[in-house]
């Protein structure tokens, strides 16, 4: 859908035209078979099981404003590169006095070539022309006219976020939600008889289970007024948490997400949970103590994941908010998120051994330390029907990683341990881009297995429709 872009003021720019064959294998008896096993999968509609895209930017279906707005101020892959560069977070739009617009944009133009060979340059340069009908690579000669020319673009009707959600032909899309959230976005998408799409909300915790936080003792107050139940002891949190994935369960919620710093949960005696949870919330405990709440609350979601069936997808191993006087003047996921070495046999063991094989219970488990893929996670979803391994994630999900993701853990665990892909984004038109990369480096993969003769042509191709159909649907039943 790229149309003409107009000479821009100041010079000319290169094309912008991503190559048909990008990441597909060198070889081309191998290219050949990634090209007819991507074909195959052409009409299959997008599966979004994880994500951060805004429900009321549906709900309300305004216009989007411009192109910094849309790309550049609420991804966090592209706003930590450019900061990095020098460029300042208010100087790409974010914290209370944000450079305009237009000024972003000309920032992120004239620095478009520190994108070379990132993960972000792929879905980048697929959003501006496939989606946006860019022609020519930004550069800071044509930042103005790009921005002119986007900016009456996303003014058409067929450019409205409703209308990309059926361009993007998105079978369901799942938001990330906080449990005190009315949900009133998706309930207005649900009422909406004009409405044909699939937005389901996702159960995100981590502010009412991470006792280590300045912030637990409010948020505990506000789970207490959403709920209607008293937090103020450990039951009553219990139950307020409970009451609170039933809501979001009525409102078509099937998982709930988990960033707790390791995948370590505890199950203590209730009694023993109570004092616990009394010496932490008084003030009268330690740090030690603190975190072993915050372990016996997740063990408590794993519990409550096997008596309501919601699956519990598990995004462990980051050090959160790494600057902390970034995190104060600009909030939180803006870019220094930062991974730390993970270990997963051990940490796993207690909510396995209790719920591992329970018919109702199931885990999708992300990490960012991929030295994990092949020595503990492909054999724990070798062997326990409730864990599936969740696709590359945050600093992974790039193209050679995804492909060593497949390399490392498809010998032990198979194809179908696996749960898919997820495009993590706030970026909502990057929906389709990140997909298609996705699907590019399954082909090419698995292109290199029949080209072994390790599987046939017509196994390989059901293989990528199930990797990007029904593997995300079972995994997160959906």
């Amino acid at each position: 859908m790229a149309r003409g872009t107009a000479e821009p003021r100041g010079g000319t720019s290169a094309p912008l035209t991503p190559h048909p064959d990008r990441l597909l294998p060198s070889g081309a008896a191998e290219r050949a078979i990634a090209r007819r096993l991507l074909d195959s999968i052409g009409d299959l509609p997008l599966v979004s099981p994880h994500g951060h895209v805004d429900p009321a930017l549906l709900a309300a279906d305004r216009p989007f404003t411009d192109p910094a707005s849309l790309l550049v101020t609420p991804d966090h892959y592209v706003t930590r590169l450019l900061h990095a560069h020098g460029v300042p977070l208010h100087g790409l739009g974010l914290g209370a006095e944000p450079a305009p617009p237009r000024e972003v944009w000309r920032a992120f133009c004239a620095h478009w070539h520190l994108f070379l060979g990132t993960a972000s340059r792929q879905w980048l340069e697929a959003e501006l022309h496939d989606v946006l009908g860019v022609a020519v690579q930004p550069c800071a000669a044509n930042a103005d006219d790009l921005f002119d020319e986007i900016t009456a673009r996303l003014a058409e009707p067929g450019m409205r976020p409703r209308a990309l959600y059926e361009a993007f032909d998105i079978a369901v899309l799942a938001t990330t939600d906080d449990p005190a959230d009315d949900l009133r976005h998706h309930r207005a998408l649900a009422a909406d008889p004009t409405w044909r799409g699939r937005v389901v909300p996702t159960f995100r915790p981590d502010r009412y289970l991470d006792a280590t936080s300045d912030d637990w003792p409010r948020a505990l107050d506000e789970l207490a007024e959403a709920s209607g139940i008293d937090t103020g002891t450990y039951r009553g949190t219990i139950r307020a948490l409970e009451a609170r994935r039933d809501f979001f369960r009525a409102n078509g919620a099937t998982a709930t997400d988990h960033g707790a710093r390791d995948a370590r949960a505890e199950f203590l005696p209730e009694d023993a949970a109570a004092r616990l949870f009394r010496q932490v919330r008084t003030g009268a405990a330690g740090p030690a103590e603190a975190g072993a709440l915050s372990r016996q609350l997740l063990g408590e979601m794993a519990r409550m994941s096997a008596e309501d069936g919601l699956v519990m997808a598990l995004h462990t191993g980051v050090l959160r908010d790494h600057h902390r006087s970034t995190t104060t003047r600009f909030g939180p996921d803006t870019g220094h998120d930062i991974p730390v070495r993970a270990e997963f046999t051990r940490a796993l063991r207690p909510v396995l051994e209790r719920f591992g094989t329970h018919p109702r219970f199931r885990t999708v488990v992300f990490t960012v330390d991929e030295t994990t893929f092949s020595r503990e996670l492909a054999p724990l979803a070798g062997f326990y029907p409730s864990v599936y391994l969740g696709a590359p994630w945050w600093f992974l999900d790039a193209p050679r990683a995804m492909r060593r993701f497949r390399d490392a853990v498809v010998e032990t665990a198979g194809f179908h341990r696996t749960a898919g892909f997820v495009d993590d984004t706030r970026g909502f038109c990057s929906i389709p881009a990140r997909h298609d990369t996705a699907r590019r480096i399954d082909a090419a993969h698995l292109a290199g297995l029949v080209a072994e003769h390790v599987l046939g042509e017509d196994d390989a191709a059901r293989v990528l429709r199930d990797l990007h159909d029904r593997q995300p649907r079972t995994a997160f039943r959906l």
